[in-house]
Protein backbone atom coordinates (compact mmCIF):
# COMPACT_ATOMS: atom_id res chain seq x y z
CA UNK A 1 0.00 0.00 0.00
CA UNK A 2 1.03 3.23 -0.72
CA UNK A 3 2.05 5.43 2.66
CA UNK A 4 0.15 8.78 2.15
CA UNK A 5 2.00 11.76 2.49
CA UNK A 6 1.58 15.21 0.78
CA UNK A 7 5.22 14.38 -0.26
CA UNK A 8 4.88 11.88 -2.98
CA UNK A 9 9.18 11.42 -2.61
CA UNK A 10 8.10 9.71 0.89
CA UNK A 11 5.32 7.60 -0.32
CA UNK A 12 7.35 6.09 -3.11
CA UNK A 13 10.03 5.24 -0.28
CA UNK A 14 7.64 4.28 2.27
CA UNK A 15 6.55 1.31 -0.53
CA UNK A 16 9.63 -0.66 1.05
CA UNK A 17 8.34 -0.30 4.29
CA UNK A 18 7.75 -3.91 6.48
CA UNK A 19 4.24 -4.82 6.67
CA UNK A 20 3.47 -6.47 10.66
CA UNK A 21 1.27 -9.59 9.96
CA UNK A 22 0.03 -12.80 11.57
CA UNK A 23 -0.10 -15.96 9.24
CA UNK A 24 -2.38 -15.84 6.40
CA UNK A 25 -3.91 -18.36 5.51
CA UNK A 26 -4.16 -19.20 1.30
CA UNK A 27 -7.71 -18.52 0.97
CA UNK A 28 -10.27 -15.45 1.49
CA UNK A 29 -14.03 -15.47 2.05
CA UNK A 30 -16.26 -13.12 1.12
CA UNK A 31 -18.82 -10.97 4.18
CA UNK A 32 -21.08 -8.78 2.86
CA UNK A 33 -21.03 -5.52 5.04
CA UNK A 34 -23.78 -3.35 2.98
CA UNK A 35 -26.48 -3.65 0.42
CA UNK A 36 -28.99 -1.64 -0.52
CA UNK A 37 -33.11 -2.19 -0.80
CA UNK A 38 -34.01 -1.12 -4.15
CA UNK A 39 -32.19 -4.52 -5.90
CA UNK A 40 -33.92 -7.10 -8.05
CA UNK A 41 -35.55 -9.63 -5.06
CA UNK A 42 -34.63 -12.87 -6.00
CA UNK A 43 -34.75 -16.79 -4.08
CA UNK A 44 -32.24 -18.84 -5.08
CA UNK A 45 -33.35 -22.14 -3.66
CA UNK A 46 -30.74 -24.75 -2.43
CA UNK A 47 -30.12 -27.28 -5.14
CA UNK A 48 -30.79 -30.82 -4.67
CA UNK A 49 -27.41 -33.10 -4.26
CA UNK A 50 -26.78 -36.53 -5.24
CA UNK A 51 -28.43 -39.40 -2.82
CA UNK A 52 -26.02 -39.89 0.23
CA UNK A 53 -23.49 -36.81 -0.92
CA UNK A 54 -22.70 -34.30 1.30
CA UNK A 55 -20.96 -31.72 -1.37
CA UNK A 56 -18.76 -29.48 -0.16
CA UNK A 57 -19.51 -26.64 -2.14
CA UNK A 58 -22.93 -25.25 -1.59
CA UNK A 59 -23.61 -24.46 -5.52
CA UNK A 60 -26.89 -22.49 -4.70
CA UNK A 61 -24.67 -20.70 -1.60
CA UNK A 62 -22.28 -19.11 -3.87
CA UNK A 63 -24.75 -18.21 -6.52
CA UNK A 64 -26.87 -16.28 -3.59
CA UNK A 65 -23.47 -15.01 -2.56
CA UNK A 66 -22.41 -13.86 -6.29
CA UNK A 67 -25.37 -12.43 -6.89
CA UNK A 68 -25.75 -10.50 -3.24
CA UNK A 69 -22.49 -8.98 -3.09
CA UNK A 70 -23.08 -7.45 -6.81
CA UNK A 71 -25.41 -4.76 -5.74
CA UNK A 72 -28.20 -5.23 -8.07
CA UNK A 73 -30.05 -8.55 -6.09
CA UNK A 74 -31.37 -8.90 -2.79
CA UNK A 75 -31.52 -12.55 -1.78
CA UNK A 76 -34.08 -14.24 -0.02
CA UNK A 77 -32.66 -15.49 3.19
CA UNK A 78 -33.38 -19.89 3.41
CA UNK A 79 -34.93 -19.61 6.28
CA UNK A 80 -37.62 -17.13 4.80
CA UNK A 81 -38.40 -19.77 1.49
CA UNK A 82 -42.22 -20.86 2.10
CA UNK A 83 -41.15 -23.78 0.02
CA UNK A 84 -37.83 -25.36 -1.82
CA UNK A 85 -38.36 -26.70 -4.98
CA UNK A 86 -35.21 -28.34 -7.06
CA UNK A 87 -37.69 -29.38 -10.45
CA UNK A 88 -39.86 -26.79 -12.80
CA UNK A 89 -42.74 -29.02 -12.71
CA UNK A 90 -43.20 -27.97 -8.99
CA UNK A 91 -42.40 -24.39 -8.93
CA UNK A 92 -45.60 -22.73 -7.25
CA UNK A 93 -45.36 -19.26 -8.74
CA UNK A 94 -47.93 -17.83 -6.22
CA UNK A 95 -45.69 -18.66 -3.20
CA UNK A 96 -42.90 -16.64 -4.48
CA UNK A 97 -45.10 -14.05 -5.37
CA UNK A 98 -46.83 -13.66 -1.81
CA UNK A 99 -43.17 -12.80 -0.52
CA UNK A 100 -42.24 -9.98 -2.77
CA UNK A 101 -40.08 -12.30 -5.25
CA UNK A 102 -39.16 -10.79 -8.66
CA UNK A 103 -37.08 -14.34 -9.44
CA UNK A 104 -36.55 -17.41 -8.66
CA UNK A 105 -33.40 -19.85 -9.40
CA UNK A 106 -34.07 -23.71 -8.70
CA UNK A 107 -31.61 -26.90 -9.38
CA UNK A 108 -30.25 -29.90 -8.84
CA UNK A 109 -27.09 -31.70 -9.18
CA UNK A 110 -26.54 -35.53 -10.42
CA UNK A 111 -23.15 -37.79 -10.50
CA UNK A 112 -22.02 -39.84 -13.51
CA UNK A 113 -18.96 -42.00 -12.54
CA UNK A 114 -16.71 -38.65 -11.35
CA UNK A 115 -18.81 -35.88 -13.16
CA UNK A 116 -21.08 -33.74 -11.64
CA UNK A 117 -24.33 -32.20 -13.67
CA UNK A 118 -25.48 -29.41 -12.09
CA UNK A 119 -28.84 -28.12 -13.80
CA UNK A 120 -30.11 -24.66 -13.10
CA UNK A 121 -33.59 -23.10 -14.13
CA UNK A 122 -34.01 -19.20 -13.97
CA UNK A 123 -37.94 -17.94 -13.44
CA UNK A 124 -39.63 -14.46 -13.78
CA UNK A 125 -42.10 -14.86 -10.99
CA UNK A 126 -44.77 -12.37 -12.30
CA UNK A 127 -44.52 -13.48 -16.03
CA UNK A 128 -44.48 -16.86 -14.79
CA UNK A 129 -42.17 -17.91 -16.96
CA UNK A 130 -38.55 -19.65 -17.17
CA UNK A 131 -36.05 -16.89 -18.34
CA UNK A 132 -32.70 -19.14 -18.43
CA UNK A 133 -32.18 -22.84 -18.10
CA UNK A 134 -28.40 -23.99 -18.32
CA UNK A 135 -26.52 -27.21 -17.87
CA UNK A 136 -22.97 -27.74 -16.49
CA UNK A 137 -20.78 -30.99 -15.94
CA UNK A 138 -17.65 -30.53 -14.18
CA UNK A 139 -15.77 -32.61 -11.63
CA UNK A 140 -15.94 -32.44 -8.00
CA UNK A 141 -13.49 -29.46 -7.36
CA UNK A 142 -14.78 -27.12 -10.50
CA UNK A 143 -18.35 -27.19 -8.14
CA UNK A 144 -17.30 -23.83 -7.39
CA UNK A 145 -16.26 -22.31 -10.60
CA UNK A 146 -19.30 -23.83 -12.06
CA UNK A 147 -21.30 -21.82 -9.91
CA UNK A 148 -19.72 -18.78 -10.40
CA UNK A 149 -20.60 -19.60 -14.69
CA UNK A 150 -24.47 -19.89 -13.70
CA UNK A 151 -23.97 -16.70 -11.34
CA UNK A 152 -22.84 -14.78 -14.96
CA UNK A 153 -25.52 -16.24 -16.68
CA UNK A 154 -28.28 -15.13 -14.20
CA UNK A 155 -27.11 -11.61 -13.57
CA UNK A 156 -26.63 -11.55 -17.30
CA UNK A 157 -30.13 -12.46 -18.09
CA UNK A 158 -31.42 -10.22 -15.58
CA UNK A 159 -29.42 -7.15 -15.95
CA UNK A 160 -28.29 -7.21 -19.48
CA UNK A 161 -24.78 -6.63 -18.17
CA UNK A 162 -21.74 -9.37 -17.90
CA UNK A 163 -21.56 -10.88 -15.13
CA UNK A 164 -17.56 -10.90 -13.40
CA UNK A 165 -17.82 -14.03 -11.26
CA UNK A 166 -15.80 -16.04 -13.29
CA UNK A 167 -12.86 -13.73 -13.32
CA UNK A 168 -9.70 -13.71 -11.03
CA UNK A 169 -7.76 -10.98 -8.46
CA UNK A 170 -3.88 -10.60 -8.12
CA UNK A 171 -2.93 -9.30 -4.92
CA UNK A 172 -0.08 -9.14 -2.47
CA UNK A 173 0.05 -10.74 0.85
CA UNK A 174 2.85 -10.86 3.59
CA UNK A 175 3.64 -12.88 6.58
CA UNK A 176 6.38 -13.12 9.62
CA UNK A 177 7.67 -16.58 9.47
CA UNK A 178 8.38 -18.66 12.54
CA UNK A 179 11.98 -16.76 12.54
CA UNK A 180 10.32 -13.78 11.87
CA UNK A 181 11.14 -13.23 8.57
CA UNK A 182 9.19 -11.16 6.52
CA UNK A 183 7.42 -13.17 3.44
CA UNK A 184 5.57 -11.64 0.65
CA UNK A 185 3.70 -13.23 -2.17
CA UNK A 186 2.07 -12.21 -4.88
CA UNK A 187 -1.23 -14.40 -5.10
CA UNK A 188 -3.95 -15.23 -7.75
CA UNK A 189 -7.42 -16.10 -6.85
CA UNK A 190 -10.80 -16.15 -8.44
CA UNK A 191 -12.85 -13.22 -7.69
CA UNK A 192 -14.11 -13.79 -4.17
CA UNK A 193 -10.25 -14.77 -3.29
CA UNK A 194 -11.24 -19.07 -3.25
CA UNK A 195 -9.25 -21.19 -5.17
CA UNK A 196 -5.87 -18.96 -4.10
CA UNK A 197 -2.32 -19.67 -5.88
CA UNK A 198 1.30 -18.02 -5.19
CA UNK A 199 3.08 -16.92 -8.20
CA UNK A 200 5.97 -15.59 -6.79
CA UNK A 201 7.17 -15.01 -3.28
CA UNK A 202 10.43 -13.06 -1.52
CA UNK A 203 11.40 -12.20 1.47
CA UNK A 204 11.51 -8.62 0.48
CA UNK A 205 8.42 -6.37 -1.04
CA UNK A 206 6.57 -7.71 -4.01
CA UNK A 207 3.80 -4.77 -5.24
CA UNK A 208 2.45 -3.45 -7.84
CA UNK A 209 0.64 -6.50 -9.90
CA UNK A 210 -1.33 -5.60 -13.21
CA UNK A 211 -2.86 -8.04 -15.71
CA UNK A 212 -1.72 -7.81 -19.26
CA UNK A 213 -5.21 -7.53 -21.63
CA UNK A 214 -5.12 -11.01 -22.41
CA UNK A 215 -4.83 -12.06 -18.64
CA UNK A 216 -1.65 -14.36 -19.31
CA UNK A 217 0.75 -12.52 -17.52
CA UNK A 218 0.99 -10.15 -14.64
CA UNK A 219 3.93 -7.52 -14.29
CA UNK A 220 5.11 -6.09 -11.08
CA UNK A 221 7.67 -5.03 -8.58
CA UNK A 222 9.96 -6.92 -7.10
CA UNK A 223 12.49 -6.41 -4.07
CA UNK A 224 14.44 -9.81 -4.16
CA UNK A 225 17.68 -8.11 -5.48
CA UNK A 226 17.34 -5.62 -2.68
CA UNK A 227 16.58 -3.22 -5.60
CA UNK A 228 13.22 -2.76 -7.27
CA UNK A 229 12.64 -4.74 -10.52
CA UNK A 230 10.02 -4.80 -12.80
CA UNK A 231 9.00 -8.25 -13.72
CA UNK A 232 6.75 -9.99 -16.27
CA UNK A 233 5.42 -13.31 -15.54
CA UNK A 234 3.57 -15.94 -17.64
CA UNK A 235 0.93 -17.42 -15.38
CA UNK A 236 0.64 -20.53 -17.63
CA UNK A 237 4.63 -21.59 -17.36
CA UNK A 238 5.32 -19.56 -14.81
CA UNK A 239 7.72 -17.92 -16.92
CA UNK A 240 9.06 -14.35 -15.91
CA UNK A 241 11.24 -12.19 -16.95
CA UNK A 242 13.24 -8.99 -15.89
CA UNK A 243 12.32 -6.08 -18.25
CA UNK A 244 13.74 -2.78 -16.49
CA UNK A 245 16.53 -3.00 -13.59
CA UNK A 246 17.58 0.52 -13.90
CA UNK A 247 19.52 2.73 -11.09
CA UNK A 248 16.72 4.35 -8.92
CA UNK A 249 13.25 3.58 -8.70
CA UNK A 250 11.46 0.85 -11.63
CA UNK A 251 7.91 1.04 -10.35
CA UNK A 252 4.48 1.55 -11.15
CA UNK A 253 3.95 -1.08 -14.10
CA UNK A 254 1.00 -0.65 -16.32
CA UNK A 255 0.21 -2.59 -19.65
CA UNK A 256 -0.68 -0.67 -23.19
CA UNK A 257 -4.47 -1.89 -24.02
CA UNK A 258 -2.79 -3.44 -26.85
CA UNK A 259 -0.57 -5.65 -24.51
CA UNK A 260 2.87 -4.57 -26.59
CA UNK A 261 4.17 -1.49 -24.04
CA UNK A 262 4.62 -0.92 -20.42
CA UNK A 263 3.98 2.70 -19.10
CA UNK A 264 6.01 2.96 -15.75
CA UNK A 265 7.99 4.55 -13.66
CA UNK A 266 11.52 5.72 -13.51
CA UNK A 267 14.16 7.75 -11.67
CA UNK A 268 17.17 6.47 -13.78
CA UNK A 269 17.63 10.61 -14.73
CA UNK A 270 17.72 11.62 -11.62
CA UNK A 271 13.71 13.08 -11.37
CA UNK A 272 11.12 10.57 -11.04
CA UNK A 273 9.77 9.95 -14.72
CA UNK A 274 6.63 8.15 -16.53
CA UNK A 275 8.85 6.35 -19.25
CA UNK A 276 7.18 4.28 -22.35
CA UNK A 277 8.96 0.74 -22.29
CA UNK A 278 8.13 -1.22 -25.39
CA UNK A 279 8.19 -4.93 -24.89
CA UNK A 280 9.33 -6.42 -28.19
CA UNK A 281 12.95 -4.93 -27.91
CA UNK A 282 12.64 -2.70 -24.29
CA UNK A 283 12.97 0.06 -25.54
CA UNK A 284 12.42 3.41 -24.05
CA UNK A 285 10.35 6.67 -24.71
CA UNK A 286 10.36 9.30 -21.75
CA UNK A 287 6.73 10.46 -21.59
CA UNK A 288 7.21 13.61 -18.86
CA UNK A 289 9.66 15.91 -18.28
CA UNK A 290 8.99 17.65 -15.23
CA UNK A 291 10.83 19.02 -12.36
CA UNK A 292 8.14 17.54 -9.95
CA UNK A 293 7.70 13.77 -9.33
CA UNK A 294 5.57 11.88 -11.24
CA UNK A 295 4.32 8.08 -11.15
CA UNK A 296 1.40 5.85 -11.21
CA UNK A 297 0.27 5.70 -14.94
CA UNK A 298 -2.76 4.39 -16.61
CA UNK A 299 -3.53 3.99 -20.11
CA UNK A 300 -7.05 4.89 -21.39
CA UNK A 301 -8.81 1.93 -23.09
CA UNK A 302 -7.87 3.40 -26.47
CA UNK A 303 -4.50 4.00 -25.77
CA UNK A 304 -4.27 7.38 -26.81
CA UNK A 305 -4.30 9.04 -23.22
CA UNK A 306 -2.09 8.27 -19.42
CA UNK A 307 -3.23 9.38 -16.29
CA UNK A 308 -0.37 10.09 -13.87
CA UNK A 309 0.35 11.10 -9.94
CA UNK A 310 2.09 14.22 -9.60
CA UNK A 311 3.40 17.09 -7.34
CA UNK A 312 3.78 19.54 -9.68
CA UNK A 313 1.29 21.52 -8.33
CA UNK A 314 2.93 21.10 -4.81
CA UNK A 315 0.62 18.36 -3.86
CA UNK A 316 -0.35 14.86 -5.37
CA UNK A 317 -3.09 15.23 -8.08
CA UNK A 318 -3.90 13.40 -11.12
CA UNK A 319 -2.98 14.45 -14.31
CA UNK A 320 -3.36 13.58 -18.19
CA UNK A 321 -1.68 14.02 -21.43
CA UNK A 322 -1.19 12.12 -24.59
CA UNK A 323 0.31 8.79 -24.94
CA UNK A 324 2.65 9.59 -27.89
CA UNK A 325 3.77 12.49 -25.90
CA UNK A 326 2.81 15.25 -28.48
CA UNK A 327 0.73 17.83 -25.92
CA UNK A 328 1.39 19.15 -22.35
CA UNK A 329 -0.62 17.51 -19.37
CA UNK A 330 -3.69 18.86 -17.90
CA UNK A 331 -4.96 18.80 -14.31
CA UNK A 332 -8.08 16.44 -14.08
CA UNK A 333 -8.48 16.50 -9.86
CA UNK A 334 -9.48 19.75 -7.74
CA UNK A 335 -11.22 18.27 -5.15
CA UNK A 336 -9.11 17.39 -1.61
CA UNK A 337 -5.22 17.80 -1.21
CA UNK A 338 -4.61 14.28 -2.19
CA UNK A 339 -5.44 12.73 -5.42
CA UNK A 340 -3.31 9.34 -7.11
CA UNK A 341 -3.51 5.77 -8.08
CA UNK A 342 -6.19 6.65 -10.89
CA UNK A 343 -7.31 4.55 -13.37
CA UNK A 344 -9.88 4.69 -16.51
CA UNK A 345 -13.33 3.11 -16.51
CA UNK A 346 -13.30 0.45 -19.55
CA UNK A 347 -15.71 3.32 -21.24
CA UNK A 348 -12.73 6.28 -20.66
CA UNK A 349 -15.17 8.29 -18.90
CA UNK A 350 -14.68 7.86 -15.59
CA UNK A 351 -11.70 7.61 -13.05
CA UNK A 352 -11.50 5.90 -9.86
CA UNK A 353 -8.48 7.04 -7.41
CA UNK A 354 -7.80 7.25 -3.89
CA UNK A 355 -8.84 10.62 -2.55
CA UNK A 356 -7.27 12.25 0.56
CA UNK A 357 -9.17 15.07 2.87
CA UNK A 358 -7.90 15.74 5.90
CA UNK A 359 -5.90 12.80 6.84
CA UNK A 360 -8.53 10.49 5.47
CA UNK A 361 -7.84 8.59 2.32
CA UNK A 362 -11.10 6.73 0.09
CA UNK A 363 -11.99 5.56 -2.90
CA UNK A 364 -13.30 8.67 -5.04
CA UNK A 365 -14.88 8.33 -8.65
CA UNK A 366 -14.47 11.24 -11.22
CA UNK A 367 -17.52 11.67 -13.85
CA UNK A 368 -15.11 13.34 -16.99
CA UNK A 369 -18.00 13.99 -18.29
CA UNK A 370 -20.30 15.64 -15.70
CA UNK A 371 -17.09 16.76 -13.30
CA UNK A 372 -18.96 15.33 -10.28
CA UNK A 373 -16.68 13.68 -8.12
CA UNK A 374 -18.47 10.93 -5.52
CA UNK A 375 -16.40 9.17 -2.40
CA UNK A 376 -17.41 5.84 -2.75
CA UNK A 377 -15.68 4.73 0.88
CA UNK A 378 -15.66 6.01 4.58
CA UNK A 379 -12.34 4.18 5.63
CA UNK A 380 -9.65 6.18 6.36
CA UNK A 381 -6.67 4.54 4.86
CA UNK A 382 -8.53 3.40 1.76
CA UNK A 383 -5.66 2.22 -1.28
CA UNK A 384 -4.68 0.61 -4.87
CA UNK A 385 -8.41 0.82 -6.23
CA UNK A 386 -8.87 -1.45 -9.25
CA UNK A 387 -12.30 -1.70 -11.85
CA UNK A 388 -13.72 -4.91 -12.24
CA UNK A 389 -14.04 -5.89 -15.83
CA UNK A 390 -17.79 -4.97 -16.02
CA UNK A 391 -17.67 -1.31 -14.79
CA UNK A 392 -19.86 -2.17 -11.73
CA UNK A 393 -17.71 -2.56 -9.49
CA UNK A 394 -14.30 -1.80 -7.98
CA UNK A 395 -11.84 -3.80 -5.56
CA UNK A 396 -9.49 -1.71 -3.10
CA UNK A 397 -7.35 -2.44 0.06
CA UNK A 398 -8.16 -1.08 3.61
CA UNK A 399 -7.64 -0.94 7.38
CA UNK A 400 -10.24 -2.90 9.36
CA UNK A 401 -9.16 -2.63 12.73
CA UNK A 402 -5.81 -3.93 13.18
CA UNK A 403 -5.91 -6.26 9.97
CA UNK A 404 -5.89 -5.69 5.95
CA UNK A 405 -8.46 -6.53 4.11
CA UNK A 406 -9.61 -6.58 0.42
CA UNK A 407 -13.20 -4.69 -0.14
CA UNK A 408 -15.96 -4.56 -2.98
CA UNK A 409 -17.66 -1.08 -3.71
CA UNK A 410 -20.74 -0.53 -6.15
CA UNK A 411 -20.38 2.92 -8.31
CA UNK A 412 -22.55 4.21 -6.08
CA UNK A 413 -21.45 3.83 -2.94
CA UNK A 414 -24.26 1.48 -1.59
CA UNK A 415 -22.88 -2.26 -1.47
CA UNK A 416 -19.64 -3.03 -0.11
CA UNK A 417 -18.15 -6.37 1.06
CA UNK A 418 -15.22 -7.69 2.57
CA UNK A 419 -12.80 -10.18 1.07
CA UNK A 420 -10.69 -11.74 3.82
CA UNK A 421 -8.17 -13.97 5.10
CA UNK A 422 -8.74 -15.58 8.19
CA UNK A 423 -5.71 -13.72 9.22
CA UNK A 424 -2.81 -11.34 8.41
CA UNK A 425 -3.16 -8.46 5.63
CA UNK A 426 -3.95 -8.51 2.44
CA UNK A 427 -3.22 -5.41 -0.10
CA UNK A 428 -2.65 -3.79 -3.96
CA UNK A 429 -5.13 -5.77 -5.46
CA UNK A 430 -5.78 -5.74 -9.19
CA UNK A 431 -8.86 -7.46 -11.04
CA UNK A 432 -8.40 -9.55 -14.04
CA UNK A 433 -9.36 -8.91 -17.40
CA UNK A 434 -12.57 -11.07 -18.41
CA UNK A 435 -10.94 -14.05 -20.35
Amino acid sequence: MINKSKNIAVILISLVTLINSQVLKAELTIEITEGIQSAYKIAVVPFATPPGEVLVTDVAGVIAQDLAGSGYFKVLPRDEMLTRPTQPARVKFRNWAAIGQDYLVIGFITKDNNLYHVQMSLFDVYKKEQLKGLRITVEADALNMAAHHLSDAIYQRITGIPGVFTTRIAYVTSIFNEQNQPQYKLQVADYDGANAISIAQSKEPIMSPAWSPNGQQIAYVSFEHKVSEIFIQTLKTGERKSVAKFKGINGSPAWSPDGKQLAITLSKDGNSDIYILTLANLSLRKLTQSWAIDTEAAWSPDGTQILFTSDRGRLPQIYVMPSNGQGSAKRLTFDGNYNARGSFSADGKKIVMVQGVQGKYRIALLDLVTGANTVLTDGSQDESPSFAPNGQAIIYARRKGDNEVLSTVSLDGLTKLDIQSAAGKVREPAWAPRK
